[in-house]
């Protein structure tokens, strides 16, 4: 799990009075408490549990959570927060909560005792609240199931810690130091296998912390705009990359808000786009949102560059480098024509893309054992002539649609389906020249995805997409016997893309489906289903 930089926090984050901060220290759950505290209408930000002290400053935040992480507090190189960081939470008045490793960290620091647990707990649990008024837990229940992940435990508590919940098998499962503001979970609250943990988070922040739930999408198009305004010079000029998808989009709306006219948009079509998707995408560009978009036809270079690639790296690394070549070129013709070289590229990352390519804290890293990189965070080339804006970075695609509506972005466009930057490259397993896996695949995902919106199953999805198999098989079509390829059909439903379930399709659908498939696109015999969900799997087969 990465996090966001804190060169890359809002200038105003710690302005406010309710801002809740993240210290990621690796866990795959970070994400979630950073979800869960805006879903309660909290600001949240999440950043590196290492960072520098330096890299907080003017931050006032009321809360600071201290993830969880795969790590061993007694390990060599085991993350820590920085020296001086528990004075900087008690200078701002800020009430600490440890949850899983945070809790055993602050525990450690503070002179208590943490050491491997004779009985590791792993999954559900039933915890115990043993103090009768604690501060974390209120008026719950006595009992309460909750999601355990712990090797280590907390055996000796520092001075002044009260333990007020324990693991039915005896564990140590929540502390407090009320006086100092400082509080310990040893489960993940903000996974649904903690039903009441939602409600626990709930208490901590505005019972406990006394936050107010005052953030608002309104509140971050303002400051993003404010914030694009102060960077851009008022006579310097912005590139922003369209893709036709929900985040470029929403992006360059909110770009064209803060600038204006100084916004040149462009959209690439670079050979690995759906069927019929530049004209369909460039209308609802003109007609609709009334950007003015400039449209390159580089399909015939980037499938050059990619002919004979199969690893799924080399070929987000290589789009990612071509799209650069043809917006460095689309910026020296607007030099010729303005008279002023652009110096900005906006682009639409969000905080799912800087998570799967940052390195986890703790890794030792200064790179990511990447999941994959995206080519609008991790494949771009390190002498790229154009600086970035990425306005969504650090929101999740359910924000941006929320913050499409305000900006008044068509709900058909909000709506869409995600699509990947390197676009059907990440599709088409293999070489994407070879043969016509690339028209295959177009047809097959048109005839997928109009069959899911038929059935009025479009919006129940998170995202579905075909994928082309570098497989054939034997067949009989028409009495004939063939030798034909194999595609797979995904379907998965999600709140942020971080985690993922395949969905379960009705029997009659698939049946019809895969029938208009292998009787409408020619080349095609066997049709198979993906029923992974995220984790193991990933999202896109590349």
């Amino acid at each position: 799990m990465g996090s966001a930089s804190a060169a890359s926090l809002p200038t105003s984050a710690g302005a406010g009075e309710n801002l809740v901060l993240i210290l990621d220290f690796g866990s795959q759950y970070t994400h979630l408490i950073t979800r869960r505290v805006r879903q309660l209408g909290v600001l949240s930000l999440c950043v590196s549990g290492t960072a520098p002290l330096s890299s907080l400053a003017g931050l006032r935040p009321r809360a600071v959570v201290l993830s969880g992480g795969p790590h061993s507090v007694h390990a060599e190189g085991a993350p820590s927060f920085p020296e001086g960081f528990l004075d900087f939470a008690a200078g701002a008045g800020a009430h600490v909560l440890g949850v899983c490793y945070g809790m055993q960290l602050l525990v450690q620091t503070l002179g208590g005792a943490v050491e491997p647990g004779v009985r590791q707990e792993y999954g559900d649990m039933e915890v115990e609240v043993t103090a009768p008024s604690s501060a974390l837990y209120g008026e719950q229940g006595k009992r309460q199931s909750v999601w355990m992940s712990h090797g280590d435990e907390v055996v000796r508590l520092p001075e002044g810690f009260e333990v007020v919940a324990r693991s039915v098998q005896g564990a140590i499962a929540a502390i407090e130091h009320r006086e100092k503001r400082f509080y310990g979970l040893q489960y993940h609250p903000e996974v649904t296998h903690s039903p009441q943990g939602m409600e626990t988070l709930r208490h901590f922040l505005f019972d406990v912390c006394g936050i107010k739930a005052d953030w608002k999408m309104q509140d971050v198009l303002d400051e993003e705009i404010k914030t694009i305004k102060s960077m851009v010079g008022p006579d310097e000029h912005v590139i922003c990359a369209l893709s036709g998808g929900v985040d470029s989009t929403v992006a360059a709306t909110l770009v064209h808000n803060a600038i204006g006219d100084r916004l040149h948009c462009v959209f690439v079509d670079n050979g690995l786009l759906r069927y019929k998707e530049k004209e369909r995408v460039m209308s609802t560009f003109n007609s609709d949102l009334h950007l003015p978009v400039t449209c390159i036809d580089a399909s015939e270079k980037f499938l050059t560059e990619l002919k004979g690639v199969k690893d799924p790296e080399m070929k987000r690394k290589i789009i990612g480098r071509e799209f650069i070549v043809v917006f460095d070129e689309f910026a020296h013709m607007l030099e010729q024509k303005i008279g002023k070289r652009p110096e900005y590229l906006v682009q639409g990352t969000l905080y799912p893309d800087v998570i799967e390519s940052c390195p986890p804290p703790g890794s030792g890293r200064t790179h990511s054992h990447t999941i994959k990189s995206h080519h609008n965070v991790g494949g771009l080339p390190k002498d790229m002539k154009l600086k970035l804006i990425e306005p969504l970075k650090l929101l999740f695609k359910d924000e941006v649609r929320k913050l499409g509506s305000i900006l008044n972005v068509p709900e058909s466009f909000l709506k869409r389906h995600p699509f990947p930057g390197p676009g059907l490259a990440v599709r088409v397993i293999g070489d994407v020249t070879a043969g016509n896996a690339l028209e295959v695949l177009r047809q097959v995902d048109e005839i997928f995805i109009q069959a899911i919106k038929d059935a009025g199953l479009y919006d129940e999805i998170w995202q579905a997409f075909a994928v082309f198999l570098p497989v054939q098989t034997v067949g009989v079509q028409g009495d004939q016997r063939t030798h034909s390829h194999v595609v797979a059909l995904r379907a998965i439903t999600s709140e942020d893309g971080m985690t993922a379930n395949w969905y379960d399709f009705e029997r009659p659908f698939l049946v019809d489906v895969v029938k208009k498939i292998c009787n409408n696109v020619r080349g095609v015999n066997r049709v198979v289903l993906d029923v992974t969900s995220k984790p193991p799997a990933t999202v896109e087969w590349e």
